[in-house]
C-alpha cells in the first residue's frame, strides 16, 4: 500500500483563515524575521492583544448605528443580537465579525482581489496573479454597480460594511490592531460592499471553480480518447440514489440573465496583421497543444492554495417527516471543508423587526448561511455539477491580441493591474479577456475559461430572503435569485413539511463534450442555463426522507446536461444514510446526530465479501490468514481501534493500484502534472465507480489484464492486491494481524497554518475515511472533515430542538478562550444548543452598543 499522502497546505491554506496570514511571521519573509515560538499561545507577541482575554460587559459607540443595540454573549462567545432596525442589525453583526474575526475576513478579501502578496509578500504574489486573471473582483464589482442601492440586499452590504469600519476606526485611535498589522506596517483598507462580494465571490470558487476538463484532457491524450471517455464517462456506472428520482419535464432552457463580467465584449474589432487562410489542425496536432494548454494551466494552479479550486465533494445534508419521525419533521447537515483554527464559521443569532435567526454565517458577509428561524430550517451541500467550461481560442501568428469568434476575428480586452508586494517590488499584471472569459494560457491551444462564479450573481438577496421565508413556498421563491454557485438546500419547517433543490445556474452549451476543452469559434457556446422548475428538487417524497450527500441528484433519464461523472460523489456515504433511515420509525434529533458520526464505509460493505470469495482456497501464509479472519469478523465499521479497518482500506489502495497503475505507466499518465486529478492515490471517482462494477458483475473485465500481459481476471487481482496489503502493513506496523489499528496510521488534526502545532488541534487517531458519513479526506493525516453540524427538530406542535457544533471557536486571537472552545466537543461528537436571540436569553456578558455621537 501507497500510503494517500496530499499536497502540504500552502500559504493561505484553508479559504477562510486568519492564521494564514501568520505563516510568513513564523519562517521569515523579506525584511520580517523569523518569530518561532513568540507565536506560541500564552507567550510572546500574543499577550500583548487586548482581546486576549475573556471578553467582559461593555458599553461601546459606534458610527452607524440610528438606535441602541443589545448583543449578549454565551460564556463560549456565541453572540445574540437584539436590533431595533434591520440596519442596525447588520451593522452590529459586522462590527461583531470585525472585532472577532478580522484578520480572517482581511485575508478572504485580499485573496479574493488580488491584493495578498502586499501583506503576505512574494510568496503569495502567484495566487494574486491568478486571481486577477480570474477576476472575482470584476464580478463583485460588477454585481454592485448593478444593484439597486434601496434593495434589501444593498442596504445590508452598506449598513455591515459600516460595522466592520467602526471596529477599523476603533483601532486607528487605540492602536491596539492584531499582530499581524503591527509587524508588518500594513493596514487593512475600510471595508466595502464590494469587499463583501469577494468574500461571496471567494466561497463560490471554493464550492464550483475546477480543472476537470482540463485534467480530462490529459487523459484523452494519454489513454486514448476512446479508453478516456468509458473509464471517465457522464453518467456514474454504479448503483446510486438521486434524491429527485423524476418524472423530469424538459422546459428548454432559460437565457443568462447576466453578463459575464470577465469576458470582453461581443462587438466586432479589426484585428491588425496580413489576412490569411489558417488550416484547420489534424486531430493529433490538435490533441497535443491541447493537452499542452491543460498541462500548462495545471501547473500554475499547482502552486497555488488548495482551495483555489473544488477538489473534495464531501458534505452531508438529510431530512425526514411523516411515518419516519412519527410527526414532525427532522433536518441534519454537516458541510465538509478543509479544517482550520480559526474557523470557517462564526455562529451568531440575529434579531430585529425584519429577521430572528440563528446559525453559521460567513465572516464578512451579513446574515445567516446555515441555520434555522421560528418557521423553518436548511442546510446546503455541493450540488457538483458543472460550472467551469474551458474554450480553445482560435488564433493566428499574424492576427496578434485577436481570436476568431462567429465568423470574424476579434481583438482581446486588455485589463492590467500592478500587484502591490510586502517587500519587493511591484509586479504588473495584464489580463486578456475573450467572449468566453479570462486568457488562462498561450502555450499549446490559447485557452479561455467561462466559470458561472464570473457572473453576477445576487446570492445575498436569495440569502436575506431565505432567513425570513415562512414556509416552502416562501424559502423556494427566494432561492430563485440564487446563481453561483449551485448548491443543494435540504429543507424542514414546523409544519412537518421537508424538501430538497438545488439553485443555480447549469450551463447548456450547444455542442461539443465539456467534459474537456470545447472549440472556441462559436459553435460549442453556452446557450443558456435549466430553468428554475427544471432544476433538480423534490418536496414531501413519498419515501419521507431525502438525501443529499454530493451524489448526482438526478438519474440517468434527467434531460439536461449537469456534469459527467467525474464531478459527483460515488455515492457510498448516500447509501449509507438511506440504510440507516429507511424503514425506520420515530427516529429523532439523537438518531440523526449519531448518524452524522457513522463511520461505516459503504464501499467495504459491497466489496469485502467479494475479496473473502476470492480468498477461498488461495495458498495463504498464516499471518495472511489471520489478516483475512479479521476482515471475516468485520462490521465495515472504520474505527480507530479496528485492524479490520487497516486491512481494508490497505487492500483497497493496493487493489486500485494493481488494476490500473499498468494502465497508467503504459500510457505515460502525467500525475506529476495533476495529482489531485491523476494520482491513483487520490482514486478518481469514475475509477472507483468502475472497478466496483467490475468487480461485481465483470470480473473477466479486460481492464484486469495489464497491457502487454496474460489474461487475469477480477479474482486474481483481489488476492494480489490482498497479499500487497498485508505486506505493507507487517512493515509498518509489525507482525501481528491484531496490532494494526486504523488509529496508528489514521489521524486527524484541525491545523493553525502558522506551521505552530500549539496553535492547532490535534493530530489524534481517528476512525472515518473518504467514504464514510463521518468523513474524513485529504490523505492520512486529514484535514478536511464535517467544517459544522447542525441537527434540528421540528415537533407536532411547531416547537423545535436544535444542536450545532464546529472545530473551533468564536475569536481568531489563539491567546483567547475562545479561540478553540468548541473543539473537545466536535471531536467527542457532540452538540451543544442552537438558540435564536429570545431562546438565548440574558447570556453570560452583555454589550451595549449605541449611536457615536
Amino acid at each position: 500500500m501507497r500510503v494517500k499522502i496530499r499536497r502540504a497546505v500552502a500559504v493561505v491554506g484553508s479559504l477562510l483563515t486568519a492564521g494564514a496570514t501568520m505563516t510568513v511571521l513564523g519562517v521569515g519573509v523579506g525584511p520580517i524575521p523569523a518569530l518561532g515560538q513568540a507565536l506560541q499561545p500564552g507567550s510572546g507577541v500574543w499577550l500583548s492583544a487586548k482581546d486576549a482575554s475573556r471578553p467582559h460587559d461593555e458599553r461601546l459607540a459606534l458610527q452607524g448605528l440610528s438606535r441602541p443595540v443589545r448583543v449578549s454573549f454565551t460564556s463560549d462567545g456565541v453572540a445574540a443580537v437584539h436590533a431595533q432596525s434591520d440596519q442596525d442589525l447588520f451593522t452590529a453583526q459586522g462590527y461583531l465579525a470585525a472585532r472577532f474575526r478580522l484578520v480572517q475576513m482581511d485575508v478572504q478579501r485580499r485573496l479574493g482581489a488580488g491584493t495578498l502578496a502586499e501583506l503576505n509578500g512574494p510568496s503569495a504574489i502567484d495566487s494574486d496573479v491568478f486571481e486577477l486573471t480570474l477576476g472575482i473582483k470584476r464580478t463583485a464589482e460588477a454585481t454592485w454597480a448593478s444593484m439597486d442601492r434601496n434593495s434589501d440586499e444593498a442596504k445590508a452590504l452598506t449598513a455591515y460594511a459600516a460595522g466592520v469600519n467602526a471596529r477599523l476606526d476603533e483601532l486607528k485611535k487605540n492602536g491596539q490592531w492584531p499582530t499581524v498589522y503591527g509587524l508588518t506596517g500594513v493596514r487593512p483598507a475600510h471595508w466595502t460592499p464590494v469587499d463583501s462580494l469577494i468574500v461571496q465571490g471567494v466561497l463560490a470558487q471554493q464550492l464550483s471553480f475546477d480543472t476537470k476538463p482540463l485534467t480530462y484532457a490529459l487523459l484523452s491524450k494519454s489513454l486514448g480518447a476512446q479508453r478516456a471517455s468509458e473509464w471517465f464517462p457522464v453518467l456514474p456506472v454504479n448503483k446510486q440514489h438521486p434524491y429527485d428520482p423524476g418524472p423530469y419535464k424538459n422546459l428548454g432552457t432559460d437565457p443568462l440573465t447576466t453578463p459575464n463580467a470577465n469576458a470582453a465584449g461581443n462587438g466586432v474589432t479589426a484585428a491588425t496583421g496580413t489576412s490569411s487562410v489558417t488550416r484547420p489542425a489534424s486531430a493529433s496536432r490538435t490533441s497535443s497543444a491541447t493537452a499542452l494548454a491543460a498541462q500548462t494551466i495545471l501547473t500554475d494552479v499547482a502552486r497555488l492554495p488548495d482551495t483555489a479550486r473544488h477538489l473534495h465533494p464531501n458534505s452531508n445534508a438529510w431530512v425526514a417527516n411523516g411515518t419516519a419521525t412519527g410527526g414532525g419533521a427532522l433536518l441534519a447537515g454537516d458541510p465538509h471543508l478543509q479544517l482550520s483554527l480559526p474557523s470557517y464559521w462564526y455562529e451568531i443569532a440575529l434579531k430585529s423587526p425584519g429577521y430572528d435567526v440563528t446559525g453559521a454565517s460567513l465572516p464578512g458577509m451579513p446574515a445567516v448561511l446555515i441555520g434555522h428561524n421560528a418557521d423553518i430550517s436548511w442546510s446546503l451541500t455541493a450540488t457538483q455539477n458543472q460550472a467551469t467550461f474551458y474554450y480553445r481560442e482560435k488564433t493566428g501568428k499574424s492576427r496578434p491580441g485577436s481570436y476568431y469568434w462567429k465568423g470574424q476575428w476579434r481583438r482581446t480586452q486588455k485589463v492590467h493591474y500592478t500587484v502591490p508586494v510586502r517587500g519587493a517590488r511591484p509586479v504588473p499584471v495584464t489580463v486578456e479577456l475573450t467572449v468566453h472569459g479570462p486568457l488562462l494560457t498561450k502555450k499549446g491551444t490559447t485557452t479561455a475559461v467561462e466559470w458561472t462564479g464570473n457572473r453576477p450573481s445576487h446570492d445575498l438577496a436569495a440569502l436575506l430572503n431565505l432567513n425570513r421565508a415562512q414556509d416552502w413556498a416562501s424559502f423556494r421563491d427566494a432561492l430563485r435569485d440564487w446563481h453561483a454557485p449551485a448548491q443543494n438546500f435540504a429543507y424542514a419547517d414546523k409544519k412537518g413539511n421537508i424538501g430538497v433543490i438545488a439553485p443555480g445556474y447549469y450551463p447548456q452549451v450547444a455542442s461539443g463534450d465539456p467534459r474537456g476543452p470545447l472549440s472556441g469559434t462559436g459553435e460549442s457556446d453556452v446557450v443558456g442555463v435549466i430553468p428554475f422548475d427544471a432544476v433538480p428538487q423534490v418536496y414531501n417524497p413519498a419515501g419521507h426522507i431525502a438525501v443529499t450527500a454530493n451524489q448526482r441528484p438526478v438519474g440517468a433519464d434527467y434531460p439536461y446536461y449537469i456534469g459527467p461523472a467525474a464531478n459527483f460523489d460515488a455515492g457510498y456515504r448516500t447509501n449509507r444514510i438511506l440504510s440507516q433511515l429507511h424503514g425506520r420509525t420515530k427516529l429523532t434529533t439523537a438518531d440523526f446526530a449519531a448518524l452524522q458520526n457513522d463511520v461505516t464505509d459503504e464501499l467495504a460493505v459491497r466489496m469485502v465479501p467479494k475479496l473473502l470469495s476470492a480468498l477461498k482456497g488461495a495458498d495463504l501464509t498464516a499471518q495472511q490468514k489471520a489478516a483475512r479472519d479479521r476482515l471475516a469478523a468485520w462490521n465495515h465499521s472504520m474505527d480507530k481501534d479496528s485492524a479490520a479497518a487497516a486491512i481494508w482500506f490497505a487492500f483497497y489502495d493496493e487493489y486500485v493500484s494493481t488494476v490500473f497503475q499498468p494502465w497508467w505507466e503504459h500510457a505515460k499518465v502525467p500525475v506529476d502534472v495533476d495529482p489531485d486529478g491523476l494520482d491513483l492515490l487520490r482514486t478518481p471517482v469514475p475509477l472507483m465507480e468502475n472497478l466496483e462494477k467490475w468487480t461485481l458483475t465483470d470480473p473477466d473485465n479486460p481492464a484486469f489484464t495489464p497491457p502487454g500481459k496474460p489474461g487475469r481476471t477480477a479474482d486474481e487481482a483481489l488476492r494480489t492486491a490482498f497479499r500487497g496489503a498485508v505486506s505493507y502493513l507487517d512493515g509498518r506496523l509489525g507482525k501481528d494481524p491484531s496490532s494494526w489499528k486504523w488509529g496508528r496510521i489514521h489521524t486527524r488534526v484541525i491545523p493553525s497554518l502558522t506551521g505552530a502545532s500549539a496553535l492547532g488541534d490535534g493530530p489524534y487517531p481517528a476512525g472515518g475515511s473518504p467514504w464514510t458519513v463521518n468523513a474524513a479526506d485529504h490523505g492520512m493525516t486529514s484535514d478536511f472533515g464535517p467544517s459544522w453540524r447542525m441537527v434540528v427538530g421540528w415537533k407536532p406542535d411547531g416547537g423545535v430542538e436544535a444542536r450545532a457544533i464546529y472545530p473551533g471557536g468564536q475569536s481568531d486571537n489563539p491567546a483567547s478562550p475562545w479561540y478553540k472552545s468548541f473543539a473537545p466537543y466536535w471531536w467527542r461528537g457532540r452538540l451543544l444548543p442552537l438558540r435564536t436571540a429570545t431562546e438565548q436569553g440574558a447570556g453570560a456578558i452583555h454589550w451595549q452598543l449605541r449611536p457615536e455621537r
